[in-house]
């Protein structure tokens, strides 16, 4: 049972990051630039976004419209498997 939860919590690691690549790409006007890594502890996972210097204004948006965004789908997937998500968005 332990082992299932760990696969589990794995693949859900993996999906949320794909997810936030996947987001940031959509935004930005270089989307090779951009990398995903994530530091994960026991009870949180910082997603550690970096886009080119050009592209940060679109991640962030408007008043931080689109960094409050992603954060939302993050927390909302963090309901699931009990770890806290969080987001730092880093230039290059």
């Amino acid at each position: 049972m332990e082992g299932e939860k760990t696969e589990q919590t794995e693949q859900t690691e993996k999906t949320i990051k794909e997810l936030v690549e996947l987001i940031a790409r959509k935004l930005v006007d270089h989307p090779e630039q951009v990398s995903v890594n994530e530091v994960c502890g026991e009870y949180s996972c910082v997603i550690e976004l970096k886009v080119a210097k050009d592209d940060i204004g679109k991640v962030i948006g408007k008043k931080g419209a689109h960094a409050q965004a992603i954060r939302t789908l993050l927390m909302a997937a963090s309901g699931k498997d009990g770890k806290r998500y969080i987001l730092e968005i880093l230039d290059e």
